[in-house]
């Protein structure tokens, strides 16, 4: 072999057993380890042992990088939503909560990016932030019985309690809570927002209701958040 075909060689067995996933669980150990804002393609590379350039094969950059992270997040516990729900909707709740919280807990440097990045349209709320999840959220409510405006209104109220909470437990774990820096051009990666109504067709649920998840009912909402925490402590301290 000479010399000019060696570090060929080399590179070829660098990016081996490399896909998009392997990248992205990659950038999640990174994330964990350093934060979200020490993540670089250049140390993403050394930690699999190849140059930065190898892996935009399979990440357009660091903007699809982080919005890979999220999504793999999300799916972690996705999935197996239908095989834990119980038999009613204030058990699929506890479940669903119970598996966000998980991710804060596991991985709490990654947690606010699953808070602060664009979710899948303008008009969904983080941390229950997918179409997808939120198409399961809906249609299981309304499979117990919810109306729309109940269903909706849930949603608002749950994601906003799960932001709240765990976005307060990811910041006492150490993590940093604001965004990791403004979304860059990189390779033409994919903006979510960029186009609200991209993939509701798969999603009739969110579909139908999205005339009520893009009201602003913010007053409404923390009025009603201040209200029953002050019953819940009037409660408390007349017991």
């Amino acid at each position: 072999m000479t010399d000019v075909e060696a570090p060929r060689a080399h590179a070829a067995r660098s990016i081996r057993g490399l896909d998009r996933e392997v990248v992205v669980r990659a950038a999640l150990r990174a994330i964990d380890a350093r934060g979200p804002h020490n993540l670089t393609m250049r140390g993403l590379g050394q930690d699999l042992g190849v140059e930065a350039m190898s892996l935009y094969r399979y990440v357009s950059g660091r903007e699809d990088l982080l919005e890979a992270v999220v999504a793999l997040l999300l799916d972690s516990f996705r999935d197996d939503l239908d095989e834990t729900i119980a038999g009613t909707w204030q058990g699929y709740l506890q479940t669903l909560a119970h598996a966000v919280r998980r991710i804060a807990v596991e991985h709490p440097a990654a947690f606010p990016l699953v808070a602060t990045r664009h979710p899948a349209a303008p008009w969904l709320r983080p941390p229950l932030r997918s179409l997808e999840l939120v198409e399961q959220f809906l249609s299981t409510l309304l499979s117990h019985g919810f109306d729309d405006d109940q269903a909706v209104g849930t949603y608002r109220a749950f994601s906003s309690f799960l932001l709240g909470q765990l976005l307060l437990e990811s910041a006492a774990r150490g993590a940093e809570t604001g965004p990791a820096e403004d979304p860059l051009d990189e390779g033409g990666a994919s903006v979510p927002t960029t186009d609200a109504a991209a993939g509701t067709s798969g999603n009739p649920t969110v579909m139908r209701l999205r005339s009520l998840l893009s009201e602003d009912r913010s007053t409404e909402e923390f009025e009603i958040g201040l209200e029953t925490l002050l019953d819940r402590l009037e409660l408390r301290l007349t017991q």
